[in-house]
């Protein structure tokens, strides 16, 4: 069973906090919960240098992100924060973020170019996608979202010895059931291969559909923890 549904868009300047790469949930600091969390995925693939991101104009990783780079949670109090995403030769991005007790926000920042006027040259901003993580109890799912430039991709995932088909419309999300208990979902675009899927838990698994820097489809993915962070 395949579905469709909208995801949040937020158009943003940005602010910096930083976790490590593929890291697993990260405390600001030595003090007692509870927390909420941010994840990040680096999908700005426009503009020079590193991916710098700031929460509450505090840098989180002062190196700054790569092209694909996703982070584990960044714990949080309780509070609204500004979270900036900012690279060389972009507009940043901003946006502010509900940080809830137990609770997870998934932030997907991407380059998108400015309509230009006046014969002037094109640039570009950053814009940021929003999610939230998907209960699946014991279920296995595989969410794709899409922020490339591209209005619609025809995905496909091989389960049963068969390709199935996944329509992913650009800043949306296309859900599908996943059969296999183990091992790795084999993907593909246009008969391109992508990232395959290590489907060896149960939950949901998140592949984000991106343009690298030469506008080639690439796909990362990650399991869609709901971080806990004390009482």
């Amino acid at each position: 069973m395949i579905s469709n549904e909208l995801a949040t868009v937020i158009l943003a300047a940005i602010l910096p906090w930083a976790a490590m790469p593929d890291g697993h949930a990260q405390a600001p600091d030595a003090g007692q919960g509870p927390f909420g969390f941010i994840r990040l995925l680096d999908a700005v693939s426009a503009g020079t240098g590193k991916l710098e991101v700031l929460i509450d104009g505090v840098s989180v990783r002062p190196e700054g992100y790569q092209l694909g780079n996703v982070t584990g949670g960044i714990a949080l109090k309780p509070n609204t924060y500004q979270v900036m995403f900012r690279r060389d030769d972009v507009k940043e991005g901003a946006i502010q973020v509900p940080v809830l007790a137990n609770d997870t926000t998934i932030l997907i920042p991407f380059a998108e170019p400015i309509p230009v006027r006046n014969n002037q040259p094109v640039s570009w901003r950053i814009r940021i996608l929003k999610l939230k993580p998907l209960a699946t109890g014991e279920k296995r799912t595989a969410s794709f979202v899409s922020v490339s430039h591209q209005s619609e991709l025809n995905v496909e995932i091989r389960q049963g010895g068969k390709w199935e088909p996944v329509e992913v419309k650009r800043l949306g999300m296309a859900r599908a059931d996943v059969r296999q208990a183990s091992g790795y979902l084999p993907v593909r675009c246009n008969g391109q291969p992508l990232s395959a899927i290590s489907v060896a838990a149960a939950g949901n698994f998140v592949a984000v559909l991106y343009d690298d820097e030469t506008g080639t489809l690439r796909s990362r993915n990650f399991q869609d923890y709901k971080y806990a962070g004390g009482k």
